[in-house]
């Protein structure tokens, strides 16, 4: 059967960031999946949020940044950066990283504590000592119980979406107060459609465009971090993951939700200007209709629209994840659907990782962001190798290869 030693499930900027680091270590790498499938699902027209450092895949300096992307293929990209430039970079960086790459996917994992077994699309199996999962978040797009049962042609996630021109003419209303709903809003707004935001909170957050960024001028990085994760301060702190998993959990909670709390970014305000938003609006009901869908609110009002747009974000929980084989599942350590993983994002199974979004509980919220990948994949490398990578701020490597140390 073929085998190596690390097989990585996804070619996101994760899965790319790992192959990365890991391959720089020496280490035997097979990478299979859809490179950049899940930003090219996201809404045309889209622009990233993340500064130019934080969109940056695997690391903000080196052969694989975006200032390396521009130079060798002679572009320039603007800022912020435009969803497809980004697709394109991180396409760049696959061919550049992964050009082995294999594009089947994997339908089924299972596997002991000695070796783990992959089996493909097309019914090929494979095997491996040690597998990271960078699956990304698709599965966990969260649907709020008044939409469950809904038909597809009444109420999506914004994340099924491709092209929101679609609704052009359309009544749409949209839930949520974060970048998501915001942008899809602006861009429906933009196509034509009658597009409406309704808000659970009593307010909006907004970022600041970088505006302290400008007024602190060369102090700016003692309290802002290249990650662009988190408020002046607590920038640094998430930034280096082994200092913040260290925290008392009491204190991680209201520092993590206070670094991916819902905002929108500066550039927005402008494009939503001529977009209604209502606030403190919760939907209690929903049902499809003739003339498309009813919508209840908590203080008795209602509107008819023709789709709901949910902006309502993802909700980690791996056994959403169609490809873990149930066994294997079973003896993963979960803590409210996140893995507990141990450094080197290993989780309770020996040898099985888990990376992006689901490492965030373990590691905090720079798990959540394209960021992320730069400590994920030096932790990687170390865990691996037990080597210590340029730039990297963990552990020990003695302690990193300590696969039995608590989390």
């Amino acid at each position: 059967m073929p085998h190596a030693d690390v097989a990585i499930l996804g070619a996101g900027p994760y899965g790319l960031a790992a192959a990365a680091h890991l391959r720089r270590a020496g280490v035997d790498v097979r990478v299979f999946g859809d490179p950049m499938s899940f930003w090219r699902g996201m809404p045309a027209g889209m622009l990233l949020r993340s500064n130019w450092t934080a969109t940056c895949i695997a690391d903000f300096q080196g052969p694989l940044s975006l200032d390396a992307y521009c130079a060798a293929e002679g572009t320039r990209v603007d800022k912020p950066v435009p969803l497809a430039r980004f697709i394109e970079y991180g396409t760049w960086v696959q061919r550049q990283a992964v050009p082995d790459l294999d594009r089947r996917l994997v339908t089924m994992l299972d596997g002991d504590q000695n070796r783990f077994q992959l089996t493909l699309d097309d019914g090929a199996r494979f095997d491996a000592r040690r597998v990271i999962v960078a699956a990304g978040i698709k599965p966990f797009a969260h649907r709020p119980g008044y939409a469950e049962g809904l038909p597809c042609e009444v109420a999506s996630h914004t994340g099924d979406h491709q092209d929101l021109s679609r609704f052009s003419g359309a009544r749409v209303l949209v839930v949520g107060g974060g970048q998501s709903a915001l942008e899809s809003a602006a861009l429906l707004h933009e196509s034509g459609a009658q597009a409406e935001v309704v808000v659970r909170a009593g307010h909006l957050n907004w970022l600041h465009g970088g505006k302290y960024h400008r007024m602190l001028g060369r102090l700016a990085p003692l309290v802002y971090a290249p990650t662009d994760v988190g408020p002046m301060g607590l920038s640094r702190l998430v930034a280096v993951p082994d200092v913040f998993r260290r925290l008392p959990r009491p204190v991680q909670e209201p520092l993590a939700y206070r670094s991916i709390r819902p905002a929108g970014a500066a550039w927005l305000t402008a494009r939503l200007r001529d977009v209604p938003i209502a606030m403190a609006t919760s939907i209690v009901s929903a049902t499809a209709t003739a003339k498309g869908v009813l919508v209840r609110f908590a203080d008795g009002g209602e509107r008819t629209a023709d789709h709901l747009l949910l902006g309502t974000g993802y909700r980690v929980d791996i056994a959403r994840y169609p490809f873990l084989a149930p066994s294997l599942l079973s003896r993963v350590q979960r803590v409210n659907g996140y893995p507990v993983l141990r450094r080197g994002m290993e989780s309770s199974v020996p040898g099985l990782h888990f990376v992006g979004a689901p490492a965030a509980w373990s590691f905090g919220p720079i798990m959540r962001f394209v960021s992320g990948g730069w400590y994920t994949g030096r932790a990687l490398a170390w865990a691996g190798t037990g080597t210590r990578q340029p730039g990297q701020r963990t552990a020990k490597p003695a302690e990193m290869a300590a696969t039995s140390d608590a989390p």
